[in-house]
């Protein structure tokens, strides 16, 4: 059946593997997505109210971020009880809710958790802090002064200034590797590592399907606090202290790894639960290969390849692909265009004349990506950055390193619903962030009534590579990638789909004898055999 932008073929039988392998994953923010009780912030039940469009969608799971007991000085990442539900999102009950209606719908749920650190209001901080000799007093990262009453070592914060807080309490200083109010776990400390496998057990035993472990190599750092070396001159723009530094001894310890085992251990007690590590930094690649190899350590890595580029080319994607190749023993990717830290892609990759035609073959891209490909909120409309002024900013890093700094809260503006809505059907209320007059004209309802939208485009892409077992789960070669074309090809036993995808705002020629003679089964803007307009791009299945 050929629809005006994508032709989908037969589908072929799947290769038995675990859910999560090759999946497509959607994450949900939950302060944007949609508000169920008119306060201007999205919650459970909202998410729970808008479950089907994931579904009708074709993802296989949704990975929610945090949503815990917090004072919302990070959003959530700052997590003064792990194991309830702030009061703004709902409660345990809502969440239940949330799990079976998605288990209803043929979707697995994954979670956030934060282990490097908690909120300063978390009880187990408040009792740390008390003194040097209570029963948490080595649950956080503490340390007396240098003679000179200085910080005890040279770390910076990653939104700016020491990483290191004085507690008149214990006339110590305490550890932050993020915001004063975030102080560091010690996880060196068994009884905190017994803590964080309950806290994850806690999730388990309510039906949760996976984890996304947050900046988990910032879990443990080097106990004699020795200081980091200055970073050398590489010619990228430097604007935080956090910047100056190689960051060695503030986080990416060791014995990381041996937490990482104990975690899998757990997990694997469940069944197929899903562990995909957050891990940034000046050394992602080898943190994420150690994190996530053989059979005893995570799931998956989540890459920060593509979230933070400021273009997509054909040897850009080369590369990001390269390091994950399909050797025994090397770990399986996951892969994120966007997400609630990240500008907005197509903010990034085209101009604004560009943006209809270069959504749609960065989708069909996506789609054909080896791992996992992870969707967020709105990117399945072509949701674009949000200019936010500085008086309605909500960010605490935009707000410190004012200008300086992207606001992330321009990638977080709440969801368009309904386009007819000023508020985009998101809140009967005010909302927390603005919708964006350019992102409304994106809504939902529109762009399920077109039927050459890119949400139908999108569904289309996600049930190819769902039915394809050479899209979800084969081998990945690069056939060709210059200044604007990339050919690829995936295969699975004798299954065999070529992908070729014009980057560039100009025609390409197409390479002869490049790939076999077989059939189309999707194409974007034009793309055919023989012929790759402006951002054309085709899968074709070939003949073996």
């Amino acid at each position: 059946m050929k629809t005006s932008e994508a032709v989908l073929a037969s589908p072929k039988p799947q290769v038995d593997a675990p859910w999560w392998r090759g999946a497509a994953i959607y994450q949900i923010y939950p302060r944007s997505y949609c508000d169920s009780n008119g306060d201007g912030i999205g919650d459970l039940p909202g998410i729970t109210s808008r479950l089907e469009h994931v579904a009708r969608l074709g993802v296989d799971a949704i990975w929610v971020s945090p949503f815990f007991t917090s004072p919302m000085r990070d959003f959530g990442y700052d997590v003064a009880d792990y194991c309830d539900v702030d009061p703004i999102f709902g409660n345990l009950t809502d969440f239940d809710a949330m799990v079976k209606r998605a288990h209803e719908l043929g979707l697995k749920v994954t979670i956030d958790q934060v282990y490097a650190h908690t909120s300063d209001l978390h009880p187990w901080f408040e009792e740390s802090r008390q003194d040097k000799v209570n029963g948490k007093s080595d649950w956080y990262v503490w340390a007396d002064p240098k003679t000179d009453g200085s910080p005890p070592s040279n770390w910076q914060s990653v939104f700016g200034g020491p990483a290191w807080t004085w507690d008149a309490r214990r006339r110590q200083y305490y550890l932050h590797n993020f915001l004063s109010s975030q102080p560091q776990m010690n996880a060196h400390n068994p009884e905190v590592q017994e803590a964080l496998l309950g806290v994850m057990r806690f999730w388990l035993d309510r039906g949760v399907d996976g984890f996304r472990l947050d900046a988990l190599n910032f879990l443990m750092h080097d106990p004699t606090l020795r200081d980091n070396p200055p970073a050398p001159d590489d010619g990228r723009r430097k604007t935080r202290p956090f910047d100056y530094q190689l960051k060695i001894y503030n986080q990416s310890h060791p014995d990381i790894i041996k937490f990482i085992q104990r975690v899998r251990s757990l997990c694997n007690e469940y069944g197929a639960v899903f562990t995909v590590a957050e891990v940034g930094g000046d050394l992602a690649e080898a943190e994420m290969k150690a994190f996530t190899a053989g059979e005893h350590h995570l799931n998956s890595a989540y890459g920060f390849d593509f979230l933070y580029a400021d273009k997509l080319t054909p040897k850009f994607v080369e590369q990001a692909v390269a390091k994950w190749p399909d050797t025994p023993g090397i770990g399986w990717p996951s892969w994120a265009f966007e997400n609630h830290d990240a500008p907005r892609a197509l903010s990034r990759w085209c101009l604004p004349e560009e943006r209809e035609a270069f959504a749609k073959l960065k989708a069909m891209l996506f789609a054909s990506l080896r791992g996992n490909i992870i969707v967020y909120q709105g990117e399945e409309l072509g949701l674009t950055q949000v200019d936010i002024p500085f008086e309605q900013l909500q960010d605490p890093e935009a707000i410190a390193n004012w200008p300086l700094t992207l606001s992330r809260d321009g990638a977080r503006t709440p969801m368009p619903w309904m386009v007819q809505s000023g508020e985009g059907g998101f809140t009967s209320g005010a909302p927390w962030l603005p919708v964006g007059e350019e992102n409304l004209s994106r809504a939902v309802d529109r762009q399920e009534a077109d039927q050459s939208s890119l949400l139908n485009l999108t569904t289309q892409l996600l049930r190819l590579r769902r039915e394809h077992a050479a899209l979800r789960l084969g081998s990945f070669e690069v056939l060709h990638a210059d200044e604007c074309l990339l050919a690829i090809r995936r295969v699975s036993g004798e299954q065999s789909i070529a992908g070729m995808f014009n980057l560039s705002s100009v025609p390409v020629v197409w390479p002869q004898g490049l790939v076999g003679d077989g059939s189309e089964i999707a194409s974007v803007n034009g793309a055919a055999v023989g012929q790759l307009p402006p951002f054309g791009a085709l899968l074709i299945e070939e003949r073996i």
